[in-house]
């Protein structure tokens, strides 16, 4: 006999566990009292009536479930507690099973265990176990979705994963407040822990993430909508991949500091829309990567509306859609980095500031060849924007500078620095009406200009 406790409901209320798709192996007990199938005849959908204070007590051994969806539902409050290996470690022989056995097996075996199971609540005293240190492919998937009686979860120690083991976990686990204190896992999988947290509305805090190997996806939407969450983790990883953060904290509203990002090798999407959205974060953390990827930074943070300073933009060597909507939203920016590359890619700079509605000084753009759309929408509906210095002088490139000016108020005292040898047109294509046109070689720009510049725009 085992002292520990295998996986157990214990009922507050009378009321039926409901189980879908049952295993054909499942056994369980009811108050310390012997072992029964669960299911007789071909029929997988079992109901168990209860009373309040019965303890139902389940075991099964190991076998090909995957994708099977076993599904245990309850029509009334239970505590749920025990080690949920209890589920797989059964042996028909002898009716023991391996409360230490720290290994999953079989592909999903937990896939959709409490799938919006709305009744399982935490014990004051009593832990649930997942004991497991080494996981298979979609282990624990959607495990707890939906599960609002939840508050705390289970301790998660594993160090080798497999894609999506974690995935969605705890999705939209509303009441949840605890996350594990540690995702210990150096090495992270493909996906594994996309949306883990996604939409745990009452988090404040998440847990530890040690890991410095990555896979694609690894950390995607992972905090989405989390919109209690106050503290990011630690991201010590210097080498990306693939949409590895991409919306990793997607409208975390209450988060008011990014993490550190010491990351030089960056991967496609790694960054896109990370903070999207996160309307209570200052400062954005350094950025020290000098050569891009693809899309690596868009969207990063837009919709930021509390942003005031944001990093230095060191690289020189770009990647299409690189900053494509990086700062867009930003309603409270007002001056922005340097960009000093000199030579672009597809759609770099698209949309970057659009509708940074308090934004008066633009980014000195030193590059002189523009390339397709890298320049779209860039400046779009800035309304406070008073000056650019733009040293464009080939414009051949489709749509390189379409619309980059719309909604950017035509008026006085707001100043457009160019290449003497450039010719801009008139518009929200080129430069507004009404602007002061300078060139970078007039002895005003040279001897004064730049000395003046901050009085000018009220910058001072």
């Amino acid at each position: 006999t085992n002292k520990e406790e295998p996986l157990t409901l214990e009922f507050i209320k009378s009321g039926t566990i409901e189980i879908t798709n049952a295993w054909p192996e499942v056994r369980y007990s009811r108050n310390g009292g012997p072992l029964y199938l669960l299911v007789s005849s071909n029929n997988t959908n079992v109901s168990i009536p209860v009373n309040a204070g019965d303890k139902v007590c389940l075991y099964a051994p190991f076998s090909d479930n995957a994708f099977k969806s076993m599904t245990i539902n309850c029509t009334s409050d239970c505590y749920i507690y025990g080690n949920i290996m209890s589920l797989v470690t059964l042996n028909l022989d002898t009716y023991e099973w391996k409360p230490d056995y720290k290994s999953i097996d079989q592909a999903a075996a937990f896939y959709r265990l409490f799938y919006c199971n709305t009744h399982i609540k935490n014990h004051s005293s009593k832990k649930l176990r997942l004991p497991a240190e080494t996981l298979y492919f979609d282990s624990y998937y959607k495990m707890f979705y939906g599960c609002t009686g939840l508050t705390t979860a289970p301790e998660l120690p594993a160090t080798t994963l497999s894609p999506n083991c974690y995935k969605e976990m705890f999705a939209n686990c509303s009441s949840l407040t605890t996350p594990p204190a540690k995702l210990p896992a150096k090495k992270v999988e493909y996906m594994c822990y996309c949306r883990m947290f996604e939409n745990c509305t009452k988090l404040t805090s998440a847990p530890e993430l040690p890991a410095t190997q990555f896979d694609d996806y690894c950390y995607n939407s992972m905090f989405f909508g989390c919109s209690s969450l106050t503290t990011a983790p630690k991201l010590p990883a210097t080498q990306l991949a693939k949409s590895c953060y991409s919306s990793m904290f997607l409208f975390c509203s209450s988060l008011t500091t990014a993490p550190e990002l010491p990351a030089t090798q960056l991967a496609e999407s790694c960054y896109s829309s990370m903070f999207f959205g996160c309307s209570s974060l200052t400062t954005a953390p350094e950025l020290p990567a000098t050569q891009l990827a693809d899309s690596c930074y868009s969207s990063m943070f837009s919709n930021c509306t509390s942003l005031t300073k944001v990093p230095d933009l060191p690289a020189t060597q770009l990647a299409d859609y690189c900053y494509s909507n990086m700062f867009s939203g930003c309603s409270s920016l007002i001056t922005a980095s340097e960009l000093p590359a000199t030579t672009l890619a597809d759609s770099c700079y698209s949309d970057m500031f659009s509708n940074c509605t308090s934004l008066i000084k633009a980014p000195d753009l030193p590059a002189r060849t523009l390339t397709p759309e890298c320049y779209r929408y860039m400046f779009w509906n800035c309304n406070k924007l008073k000056y650019i210095k733009c040293l464009a002088t080939d414009f051949s490139a489709s749509q390189c500078t379409e619309y980059w000016m719309e909604f950017v108020p035509c008026g006085s005292e707001r100043f457009f620095v160019k290449a003497a040898n450039a010719t801009w047109s008139r518009g929200c294509d080129g430069i507004p009406e009404n602007w002061s046109i300078i060139s970078d070689s007039s002895l005003l720009y040279k001897l004064f200009f730049p000395a003046i510049l901050n009085r000018i725009l009220g910058l001072e």
